[in-house]
């Protein structure tokens, strides 16, 4: 009867026991940073927060303590002058006329650039053959150094050996009295940075807008051409809408971008003629380091942080209310 019940009763055996026990007694595990998600979060992140603190924080901090003080180069003292610095800056008329042109540079230069972009983007999304080498060749503006292709855009605007003004002429585009200084002119000079700003960005805008248009689903370019859309109505009820918050996530990297660019205005224009071309980080170079006046080159230099931070803010509340509707 005994040997029924445990047969129809089972419980564990006496080696169970003994592990169980064991495993009850052992201590417990101290539990490694690698092993918790939130220490392997905090520890991967953390040479990303360095460099960024390095490569940006000490800049931006060091800045602030130049702009408050009388420090030259050269100089081996220097003292806190308050905000003497941002008063002669806004008693300054080149100051506000960079800052101008800057706007107007930026602004124009990324209408240009979003809306090619956009071109580019429906033109590349398409299947036809040798498309792998097309999506190449546009990128090579991006991925080349910005220096090397100002210095080839200075050749393609030179005076006397422009390829522009060569091609216009055997096409009978310019007259024989007409001979643009693209460089020496005040509005063509501002044609031009925007214009080789333009080709630097354009791949940038157009890889991230393709990415959004690959990510829209194909059943609803399959249910709006059952339903009758024709392009247009396809492109601004469904493509537009779907892609904005991506759109405009390139449209606030190509503002940081070309807000603060030194490289396009110091190797083509150097600022002029006249100032025409100078904009907020050519005129804080200009006068931070080649005047030698650190602290009012370091002033100018901090008007483009709250600007960069209002446009941010904008844009990606602009973009995250658009996600919502």
């Amino acid at each position: 009867m005994r040997i029924a019940d445990a047969a129809s009763h089972p419980g564990p055996l006496p080696a169970e026991r003994e592990q169980r026990t064991s495993f009850r007694a052992s201590p417990r595990r101290r539990v490694q940073p690698l092993d918790d998600e939130t220490w392997l979060g905090r520890i991967l992140l953390a040479p990303a927060v360095i460099y960024i603190v390095a490569l940006v924080g000490f800049p931006f901090f060091l800045a602030i303590f130049y702009s408050v003080s009388d420090a030259t180069v050269g100089s081996t003292t220097l003292h806190f002058v308050g905000l003497r610095n941002y008063e002669r800056i806004l008693h300054d008329p080149t100051f506000w006329r960079s800052l101008s042109n800057a706007v107007a540079f930026t602004i124009v230069s990324q209408v240009l650039v979003v809306v090619l972009g956009k071109i580019l983007a429906m033109a590349l999304y398409a299947d036809f053959p040798g498309k792998w080498i097309v999506r190449f060749l546009i990128l090579l503006p991006w991925v080349a150094p910005i220096s090397l292709g100002s210095i080839g855009w200075l050749w393609i605007f030179d005076p006397v050996y422009s390829v522009i003004n060569w091609i216009g002429r055997a096409l009978h585009l310019f007259g024989p009295g007409f001979w643009p200084i693209w460089l020496g002119q005040p509005d063509l000079a501002m044609a031009s940075i925007i214009m080789v700003d333009v080709w630097r960005l354009l791949p940038l805008a157009t890889v991230i807008i393709l990415a959004g248009m690959s990510s829209i689903p194909q059943d609803i370019h399959d249910a709006a051409s059952v339903d009758g859309a024709g392009f247009w109505r396809h492109l601004f009820r469904i493509n537009l809408p779907l892609i904005m918050p991506i759109m405009l996530v390139a449209l606030l990297f190509g503002i940081v971008f070309t807000f603060t660019d030194l490289i396009v205005v110091y190797v083509l224009t150097r600022g002029g003629p006249f100032d025409s071309t100078q904009v907020i980080a050519s005129y804080a170079y200009f006068t931070g380091v080649q005047g030698g006046d650190l602290a009012t080159g370091a002033a100018i230099s901090l008007f483009l942080f709250p600007v960069l931070v209002a446009v941010a803010i904008v844009f990606l509340t602009i973009a995250k209310r658009s996600e919502v509707t």
